[in-house]
């Protein structure tokens, strides 16, 4: 009998999350399994057939979904209307929420029967807890990637279960690779590496670029030898070598395109690894951060109407995944009307300059992928097996 499944992913962690899940059920099933929905690359590759690019999803804040409504309105019919046409053994929606949580209710209203299951818990813990209990309509279980997460879920009658966060089985860069990329990028041994991620979208290159570049000032001023490196992600690669001139110092951009999707990998990674500090907009980066044992200061802003909105509902006093996870407040964060230069400049220095602060965040890192999951089944294959219980 074959096992016919049809995903929902938005996003390039989302394509991860779904490939990871798909190879995963195909090792726990002896049957063949067909895969339908919308996914990137690495989906496709495990045998996804796509019903759209997922790209038309890539949007991200308040009224940058508003500017895309109609578009986006039309997307959640035409997918759930080929989620009844494929008449599926169950709907896997990753992420995404503002999507993908209304091509669930969709499907959900039309075919009551259909099992829905949700990757990545929203972030009800932090802010809007009333989403739980509006999922609850439309989603029969949860798959979260953090370990307190699942209460909340269960508490609004839903399914869920800690599958563990992919970051945990990422490769990390070897000592090798690290003195390779040293020699490579005129790094010598000793001399300071700052690591800067202003992000992977056009709307956070735009807003967060100037910021990073002016709070990197006092950092170069009092450590005038340090190298300052920005891997860019493919599609902002060429906005970012654009917004970085007339900053300080001579940063480098690390080009992803024409490379090898698996070399640039490589390549980012070690970029990681050899850092002795990072600037990073926030987001799962720190994570990533955190299993390169990078130590890091998080900085991010949104737009005026985006962030009046989101920093009025939150619940928490940290948004960085790492001092949620460790339960600890060591990586310092600049968000909302805080991120400006000054501050985040300073914090920066006080991390180069403070062995005890970098010790601190490499403590609370190691904790944090312990509760994640490190050392235990890979993700992927946690998940599969929830997913194969709801079936």
């Amino acid at each position: 009998m074959t096992l016919r499944l049809f995903l929902v992913a938005g996003e390039p962690s989302g394509d991860r999350l779904g490939a990871a899940l798909m190879a995963g059920l195909k090792t726990l099933v002896a049957d063949e399994i067909e895969f339908h929905g919308i996914g990137g690359p690495l989906m496709q590759a495990e045998g996804l057939v796509p019903l759209f690019p997922m790209e038309e999803l890539s949007v991200i804040g308040l009224t940058e979904i508003i500017a895309n409504y109609r578009r986006l309105a039309r997307r959640v019919t035409d997918t759930a209307d080929a989620v009844l046409r494929e008449n599926p053994d169950a709907l896997i929606t990753i992420d995404i929420p503002e999507f993908s949580l209304r091509v669930a209710a969709k499907v959900k209203a039309r075919a009551p029967h259909l099992p829905t299951i949700h990757y990545v818990a929203p972030t009800v813990w932090a802010w809007r807890p009333g989403r739980a209990r509006k999922m609850a309509r439309s989603v029969d279980h949860v798959l979260a990637l953090l370990p307190f997460e699942p209460p909340y879920m269960q508490a609004e009658g839903m399914g869920c279960d800690f599958v563990g966060h992919p970051v945990v089985t990422e490769p990390q860069a070897t000592a090798a690779e690290i003195a390779a990329f040293r020699a490579n990028y005129g790094l010598p041994e000793g001399e300071t590496a700052i690591l800067v991620l202003p992000g992977s979208r056009r709307s956070e290159i735009e807003r967060l670029a100037p910021i990073f570049g002016e709070a990197l000032r006092p950092v170069l001023a009092r450590h005038p030898a340090a190298h300052v490196i920005l891997p860019a992600a493919p599609a902002v690669a060429g906005m970012v070598a654009d917004r970085i001139k007339g900053w300080p110092g001579r940063p480098r951009v690390l080009d992803p395109r024409g490379v090898p999707a698996a070399d640039f990998a490589a390549l980012k990674r070690a970029a990681f690894a050899a850092a002795d500090v990072a600037l990073a907009a926030s987001g799962t980066v720190s994570l990533e951060l955190a299993a390169s044992q990078t130590p890091m200061v998080i900085a991010y802003d949104m737009s005026w109407l985006s962030r009046k909105l989101v920093l009025s509902m939150l619940r928490v006093d940290t948004v960085t995944l790492v001092n949620m996870v460790a339960e600890s407040r060591t990586v310092p964060e600049f968000i909302g009307d805080r991120c400006c230069p000054g501050p985040i400049g300073a914090a920066l220095t006080a991390l180069l300059d403070n062995e005890a602060a970098r010790i601190d965040q490499l403590d609370a890192m190691a904790l944090t992928m312990m509760r994640l999951g490190k050392g235990g089944e890979a993700p992927g294959l946690r998940a599969a097996r929830s997913v194969l219980s709801v079936i």
